[in-house]
């Protein structure tokens, strides 16, 4: 049995968390269990508002990838979007394409079929080129296409790569990279999804449209130095990314601009200040009244869409600021000033229009977060829960909205667990069968009545999914077993040219879940080749673990935890044998023996209230696992069997005092009568959710484990 632990913490801590940022005790005590302690981390925890995303520009290549799409528009060129099969790829396009077609660009996409290969193919480019096509953008693919790349430059194709996954050390010829990953990308988080990159593309193009795109622009401030003299500070702006700060201290009267720094930083800027009037006669009292400075006065203009500003002086601003409570130092007037131009602008940039757009966006980006199971910290939290509350408040985008009827979920408040079980494996079914196509065309397609047959084709195409999963399964078990022993318990790999090549990555997750190491699928196309997906755990890096197999594959790449490859059967043996090598220097983390406990409980604390603590923490996925509380001594009121399989299901309720608090523990029906009975107590470790039935909604337990009370020591 595994031991249930929970961390100490300081009440100070609680205490502190309780007073700089206006949240509960409970909440802070999770906060600080969880590390949630730091400023830029309890930002991403607490805030939704977009304009705390991190800027598409910040993108050392962002400029050059719009250039060219720009251009592309004015020469009336044509455009390909090339993406992936799976729910990230799918996304990226219909993000991408969506916004281009309905801009008047002459785009047209392209994904992966059949037994094509994973990334852009020579074959894609040829037929491009034979349609007299100059543009080509990859979406959530194209890092790894060295190649094919160089074969579009030869060919006279530009190629534009946006993706996630890890890149190579040689990194493709493409006029411009937007890969996170990749050194020096500029971009501050590196975790984002495939689609979340496509999004950042959109929202830098629909910036590009504004007067503000690749303007030079100064904010400046006039401010009392402690001791003697005035600051004069200075910031530097670029499409909304601060680029560079000017600090200069003038401590005597009258003295000459040309002794200052300010002349060569100011150039060719357009420079703000707030309150005109009083920063000129401030700046003719140091410089002369022969000294002029071409300013703008922001705050009229800013007053008309953030009233609440327009008798603020940049000092009392500044600290009504929401960013400035989540900043680890006091922050600057400057810093101020900076923040509210960035918040006027993408305010003034808003459109009913741009902002429908971009939630419709949203949900793809929060679906593809969670399929490609990106780590819900950081501006994933955001983007998230942007996309899950678009959902919620009956804004769902059309293609979504005729799936989630097929799948009986329309209306229904979903969680980011209801996206991961219910949603993604249906979207995910098309691409693993072969017809990814179907998938995009119902989140893309204006016509009504062919976004209702696709949703009803990915239905089916997701049963036959789970009868080949199921099959992959069955043929595959013993194999499992054997190398897991054979391998030393540190890696499961089979080998069977049953396995349906669309679900050999749901067999390796699957294999990777039930053995705790590593797995690897592998089965065969047309017979030549040998196409396998990798899920890794315990501090494995997929990539690099295939990357020292050395140069035996056709192609490979992917993300830490998740690859896929392929390369000619004839060298089945020679890979075999470099798997037995790389298995004895294999090194894993070791598995945890611990139950993490967020929170304990007393039984007449539990009420449907609790679910708003819960909620604050969504939305849960990798990274942020759902909150596990744990109850002492609560007693059974009554317990039964459901489900229908071999493994069937406990359902306890639990009287809590003024409540009754329905649980479930799946799969462990064989407790019953074993373990405990109608009438004791249980020590209890669950999470909490919401149960839907008949269009009532209740709390709900979900147990992680339980003990009878006073039967185990808790840690």
């Amino acid at each position: 049995m595994k031991e249930w632990r929970k961390r100490e913490i300081s009440r100070e801590s609680v205490k502190e968390l309780c007073g700089l940022y206006g949240v509960d005790a409970l909440t802070a005590s999770i906060m600080v269990r969880r590390g949630i302690t730091q400023a830029n981390d309890i930002l991403y925890f607490k805030e939704s508002d977009l304009r705390f995303l991190h800027n598409p520009f910040l993108f050392s290549n962002m400029e050059d990838a719009v250039d060219r799409i720009t251009s592309a528009k004015e020469e009336s060129e044509k455009i390909l979007i090339f993406g992936d099969r799976d729910v990230d790829g799918v996304s990226a396009t219909a993000i991408l394409y969506t916004y281009l077609q309905r801009s008047g660009y002459d785009v047209s996409w392209r994904l992966p079929v059949g037994d094509d290969a994973y990334g852009l193919s020579v074959q894609a480019v040829d037929d491009f080129a034979k349609d007299y096509g100059s543009l080509i953008i990859t979406v959530d693919c194209g890092i790894s296409n060295a190649a094919e790349i160089a074969h579009a430059r030869e060919l006279g194709i530009d190629v534009i790569v946006t993706d996630h996954h890890n890149p190579p050390e040689t990194l493709p010829d493409a006029c411009a990279i937007l890969d996170p990953k990749v050194k020096d990308s500029g971009y501050p988080f590196a975790d984002i999804s495939g689609a979340a990159v496509s999004y950042k593309l959109v929202e830098a193009l629909r910036f590009s449209e504004s007067e503000l795109y690749k303007a030079e622009i100064a904010l400046l401030n006039v401010r009392p130095a402690e001791t003697e003299g005035v600051y004069i500070d200075c910031v530097k702006v670029r499409n909304l990314v601060r680029t560079a700060s000017l600090s200069e201290h003038i401590r005597g009267e009258s003295i000459s601009i040309a002794q200052t720094k300010l002349p060569e930083f100011l150039k060719g800027s357009q420079i703000f200040t707030w309150n005109e009037e009083a920063v000129k006669k401030q700046l003719s009292g140091i410089f002369g009244r022969g000294v002029e400075f071409n300013t703008a006065d922001l705050r009229p203009e800013v007053s008309k869409l953030i009233p609440s500003l327009s008798r603020m002086s940049l000092l009392a601003a500044k600290d009504a600021s929401r960013i400035a409570k989540y900043s680890s130092q006091p922050i600057s007037e400057i810093d101020g000033f900076y923040n509210i131009f960035v918040s006027f602008a993408e305010k003034k940039m808003e459109t009913k229009q741009t902002l429908a757009d971009r939630q419709n966006d949203l949900e793809l980006v929060a679906i593809a977060a969670i399929a490609d199971i990106m780590p819900l910290k950081d501006e994933n939290r955001i983007l998230v829960r942007a996309g899950l509350d678009a959902i919620n408040e009956g804004k769902v985008r059309t293609g979504l909205s005729e799936l989630f009827s097929r799948l009986s979920i329309a209306g229904k408040k979903l969680s980011s667990s209801d996206l991961s079980w219910t949603v993604i494996p249906a979207l995910n079914a098309a691409g693993r069968m072969g017809q990814s196509n179907a998938a995009l065309e119902m989140l893309i397609s204006p016509d009504a009545d062919v976004r209702e047959k696709r949703a009803e084709e990915i239905i089916e195409l997701n049963e036959k999914r789970k009868a080949f999963v199921g099959d992959a399964a069955s043929v595959t078990a013993i194999q499992a077993e054997e190398s897991f022993e054979r391998c030393g318990k540190k890696l499961c790999i089979v080998i069977d040219e049953r396995i349906n090549k669309g679900v050999t990555g749901i067999l390796a997750s699957r294999l990777m879940a039930k053995y705790k190491v590593p797995a690897i699928v592998i089965t065969f196309i047309d017979g030549d080749v040998a196409v396998g997906s990798m899920r890794s755990c315990r501090g494995l890096n997929a990539t690099d673990f295939l990357a020292s197999l050395g140069d035996i594959f056709i192609s490979y790449g992917g993300h830490n935890c998740a690859a896929g490859f392929s390369f000619p059967r004839e060298k089945l043996p020679l890979f075999t044998e470099k798997l037995k090598n790389a298995v004895s220097c294999m090194a894993l983390d070791s598995e945890s023996d611990t139950l993490d406990v967020d929170a304990e409980l007393p039984a007449n604390y539990l009420s449907p209230a609790i679910l708003s603590v819960v909620d604050a923490f969504e939305p849960f996925g990798e990274g942020n696992r759902e909150i596990v509380f744990l109850s002492k001594a609560l007693p059974v009121f009554d317990a039964s069997l459901v489900g229908k399989s071999e493994r069937r299901h406990l359902k306890i309720t639990f009287d809590c005092g003024k409540y009754k608090f329905p649980a479930l523990f799946w799969g462990e029906g064989e407790r019953l009568g074993r373990d405990f009975n109608k009438g004791d107590a249980l020590d209890v470790l669950y999470s909490m959710n919401r149960n839907t039935f008949n269009g009532a909604v209740t709390p709900q337990m979900i147990i992680t484990d339980f003990v009878r009370s006073g039967e185990y020591g808790h840690a």
